[in-house]
């Protein structure tokens, strides 16, 4: 008999720590109770078959013919497969449908999701017995290897890794981890979907990390223990960087470092109003010097600051579009989002949606 398996990988959020993890930084994601769902069986040949029941688009290749699709959706599948076959597990082939209730171009990570259940499911069908975090690093690899998006290792880790009523402070060099109760008391996390993705997105995601990197090469001029800009401090971009594009850059994501630093003890007090302050913060930086924001996403947050029953709220993700991420009251949530969405209509011509995330566990096989 064949051996089949259903698995399902979490979307994610990210509290605060933003495009810090490609620079050697710390973040604060959680895995949320949206999903994709891999349904897969072993081959006894090389040949790969895959239907995504979303897009009704089917696709075939085999293990010894990995090429990138115009599709785009089977890349995530096959850079799977490519690295796992570098690092010597070579997968049969297997036939494999997908679908998901993670909103696509939400900032919400249905690309790391998407690795992630494969490689679980590739994983167990193969009997490879590799562990989550060798797996959590090889998704990075495909994505950026195959894919072509220089993605830091927040979003599949959060996917893989999430816990259920808790965040993670992963720190992205070490690759060490904690898991943070998550009380928020009365407030809920709220997501408002800007309904839009720009085009800037990835071009400028991977031109924020190359201005990144340019800036250490110059701090490291003076200052040769720093590695990234994890090490580096506000003096050192000051007194080392003088480009305005590539300081604004460095500015933020030192700043963004301390920032998340001191909102996991806000977490730990149980402070979540300290720590709303500092999203908002954060998005003003993003806005301001990362330069990622757009307008639906300030139109937003700026909408989000005028409710005294909101505590924090900041664009989340890559940026260019997705996701408003922020801290509302449960008993104020469909009014007040009722009256954003209005004004959003109004001002962006637009429709807003909204998702309450619930915070859910990492990777798993799906027990029917």
């Amino acid at each position: 008999m064949q051996k089949r398996i259903k698995v399902k990988s979490p979307g994610r959020i990210n509290l605060i720590g933003e495009h810090t993890d490609y620079n050697n930084g710390f973040v604060l994601p959680a895995a949320i109770d949206k999903y994709i769902y891999i349904d897969a069986l072993l081959r006894d040949d090389d040949v790969i078959e895959l239907f995504s029941v979303d897009n009704n688009q089917s696709y075939t290749t085999t293990t010894h013919a990995l090429a990138k699709s115009p599709m785009h959706w089977p890349n995530y599948i096959l850079g799977i497969v490519s690295e796992l076959q570098k690092a010597g597990y070579n997968t049969k082939g297997f036939n494999a449908s997908i679908h998901g209730d993670i909103p696509i171009g939400a900032g919400l990570s249905s690309s790391a999701a998407l690795e992630c259940a494969t490689i679980f499911a590739l994983n167990e069908l193969n009997e490879f017995d590799i562990d989550k975090i060798t797996m959590v690093k090889l998704c990075q690899k495909a994505e950026n290897n195959f894919v072509g998006l220089q993605c830091g290792i927040m979003d599949m880790f959060a996917s893989m890794m999430g816990k259920a009523n808790h965040v993670i402070r992963l720190d992205c060099r070490s690759l060490e981890y904690e898991y943070f109760p998550l009380q928020l008391n009365d407030y809920k996390i709220v997501l408002l979907d800007t309904q839009v993705k720009h085009s800037l997105a990835s071009s400028e995601y991977n031109t924020r990390r190359k201005e990144c990197n340019e800036g250490v090469a110059l701090i490291q001029q003076k200052y040769n223990e720093v590695k990234s800009l994890r090490d580096a401090t506000i003096e050192m971009v000051n007194s080392c960087v003088k480009n305005d594009n590539v300081k604004n850059r460095c500015t933020f994501i030192v700043e963004e470092k301390e920032r998340l630093l001191n909102g996991c003890i806000d977490l730990q007090n149980t402070n979540v109003q300290a720590f709303g302050k500092k999203m908002y913060i954060t998005h003003r930086g993003l806005s301001e010097l990362y330069k990622v924001s757009c307008n639906e996403l300030d139109f937003l947050v700026n909408e989000c600051s005028k409710e005294e029953k909101i505590l924090g709220a900041r664009m989340m993700g890559g940026g260019f579009g997705g996701c408003v991420i922020s801290l509302m009251h449960q008993d104020f949530v469909e009014s007040i989002t009722q009256k954003i969405a209005a004004t959003y209509k109004d001002q962006m011509h637009k429709n807003l949606k909204v998702y309450v995330a619930t915070i859910g566990n990492g990777t798993s096989i799906v027990n029917e």
